[in-house]
């Protein structure tokens, strides 16, 4: 009921936010934390903690998240069994590009993210005039100012246009185009060599205004003319250089030797992370959400936690899968690339072989784990994973000290009759079954949460080292450097030593395999579709989606948004091609 009240309130605050352009104040009830303190520290606090405490819920698998992934050739998400994850056909619209100006992820993405820049303009407002003496205030006043930009950089990169106000008396302005660019270089270049540098990853600082920009120079090209093919410039390239030699150059980071390290309870102190969403259990608003969801739904990862689960969301396409197999010819993808999966459940081989059993026939066929010692695989699933099963009464079995670990049965079917098997095929007809398609577990179950969904202690990853040199090197590689470019990827390739198998150096770099080594190292990180579209890839033909229309890039504008901002014509205009 909470979730459905604070659903409600957004959609009003977003409307108000979109309105509040003739003279209408920004008022919003802080849903989370409280603006109010005794002393100068706590109204400082006070407000950045209602701009960063959204930043969970506007990521959310149902929003930010999914909007990035299921619309690329990562992930595909069926109407599983005929009706679960249907959700009104909302995931069917966004994987296929034909999506309606109603469609529901794009809507409720819309919404968090400019409620979030609202809240980033009523803290500046507040810490202004603070910032004029206090340098607790000014400090934070700058990371608003970056927060806002961030937001609006991501308004740009899925919609084509970004909100410019500077007061809750003012009008918005909208851009789109080099006038959205410049906008949003302006706001990041206002702080960057004022902002802290050692807040860490869950809050901005330089380091993260710097990849930023970068960011922004090596998406330009599509972001001037988003339709058109991108002429990269050199002087964005240059730029992108500049700022990601920047961040190399200060030597506050390094790359994680264990890629799932990066996803796992401990991360915020991985020094891989440059920002993430800070999840530790200060605003008891964290969730796993990135983890459950294209689990299982008989899948408990947890031991010590009977209600954490999984949901059968989103697998993986075939053709990304394929990906991986035609770069690694007749080597299986886990034995080649420490990236693709990390194997934590040890079966003993006389276990492995599942022939002639069932759950139903099973019952001495189980290892003994300790909860505590218990996780499930990471990386790209295939076939039948293992973890506890429950009684008849709901209890998992026990063992000796811990608990029976079992291959994996369907616990959907009434009698359990077989196994859960992940198989590559999937679409939205012939194989929607519950466990049809491979599965991604990147990031790892926390041991904070209990029930699998809510209260998670995992930082949600949104800028890391290794996108650091991944950009140069594309910079470099568009700049004609593909020396430069080949030792940046193999950097990143390479540095994963914490087990085997390492990836091998490349000897060689093209915009082909650049766009490959991206998909390898930032799978399911909301980083696809903006790569496939600078990567003229978007337009390609995977699993169930054929449609190659240019206009489908950007989303359509929600159609609640255009209504309410009706009373001015020509303000808020539909994207083309919806």
């Amino acid at each position: 009921m909470k979730q459905i009240k604070n659903k409600t309130i957004i959609a009003l605050l977003t409307i108000s936010f979109l309105m509040s352009w003739s003279c209408t104040d920004l008022e919003e009830d802080v849903l989370d934390e409280s603006l109010t303190g005794s002393g100068q520290s706590e109204a400082v606090s006070g407000s950045i903690a209602p701009a960063y405490g959204l930043l969970p819920q506007t990521f959310r698998h149902t929003r930010y998240f999914g909007l990035q992934l299921i619309p690329s050739d990562e992930a595909i998400l069926p109407a599983r069994g005929g009706d679960q994850w249907y959700d009104g056909g909302k995931f069917i619209e966004v994987h296929t590009h034909n999506i309606t100006p109603s469609n529901g992820l794009v809507g409720e993405t819309w919404d968090y993210l400019t409620t979030n820049i609202s809240r980033t303009l009523l803290a500046i407002e507040t810490l202004t005039p603070l910032a004029e003496t206090d340098s607790e205030a000014a400090s934070a006043l700058y990371e608003m100012k970056a927060l806002r930009a961030y937001l609006n950089m991501l308004m740009l990169d899925s919609w084509g246009l970004v909100f410019k106000k500077e007061s809750a008396a003012e009008t918005s302005e909208v851009l789109r185009g080099q006038e959205a660019i410049a906008y949003i270089k302006s706001e990041f270049l206002a702080v960057v060599d004022v902002i802290n540098t050692d807040k860490g990853p869950g809050r901005m600082t330089q380091a993260a205004v710097w990849g930023f920009l970068a960011k922004l120079h090596l998406n330009a090209a599509v972001y001037r003319d988003p339709y058109g093919t991108p002429d990269f410039t050199t002087e964005d390239m240059n730029k992108v250089i500049e700022y990601t030699d920047n961040i190399i150059n200060s030597g506050q980071f390094a790359l994680s030797p264990e890629y799932f390290d990066l996803f796992n309870d401990d991360n915020h102190d991985n020094p891989e992370l440059i920002f993430a969403l800070d999840q530790r259990g200060i605003l008891n608003n964290d969730h796993s959400r990135w983890a459950y969801w294209s689990m299982s739904g008989s899948l408990f990862p947890r031991p010590e936690y009977p209600d954490a689960d999984g949901t059968d969301g989103p697998a993986i396409t075939p053709d990304f899968y394929q990906t991986w197999v035609d770069a690694y010819g007749d080597t299986d993808p886990a034995e080649a690339d420490a990236r693709f999966y990390q194997k934590n459940v040890e079966v003993p081989e006389e276990l492995k072989d599942l022939t002639g059993f069932s759950p139903q026939n099973d019952e001495n066929r189980y290892i003994c784990v300790a909860a505590e010692d218990f996780e499930i695989d990471r990386g790209i699933l295939r076939g039948t994973p293992w973890g506890p099963r429950k009684d008849a009464d709901g209890n998992f079995y026990t063992c000796d000290g811990g608990y029976r670990i079992y291959a994996l049965g369907e616990r959907r079917e009434a009698d359990m009759e077989y196994y859960v098997d992940h198989t590559l095929e999937i679409d939205f007809t012939a194989n929607n079954g519950y466990a049809s398609g491979y599965r991604v577990s990147k990031y790892q179950f926390s041991h904070t949460s209990d029930d699998g969904n809510n209260y998670s202690s995992v930082d949600l990853v949104l800028l890391r080292y290794a996108e650091i040199y991944m950009m140069r090197a594309e910079a470099r590689l568009r700049n004609g450097d593909n020396a430069g470019a080949l030792a940046d990827v193999n950097t990143v390739r390479t540095s994963r030593t914490a087990r085997e198998p390492v990836p091998e150096a490349l000897t060689s770099i093209n915009l082909d395999i650049m766009y490959r080594e991206r998909g390898f190292e930032f799978y399911w990180e909301m980083s696809r579709r903006t790569d496939m579209i600078r990567f003229g890839h978007y337009e390609d033909s995977w699993t169930e989606k054929t449609d190659s229309n240019v206009n489908h890039r950007l989303f359509p504008v929600p159609q609640s948004a255009i209504d309410g901002a009706s009373n001015t014509p020509g303000y808020l205009e539909q994207n083309p091609g919806y």
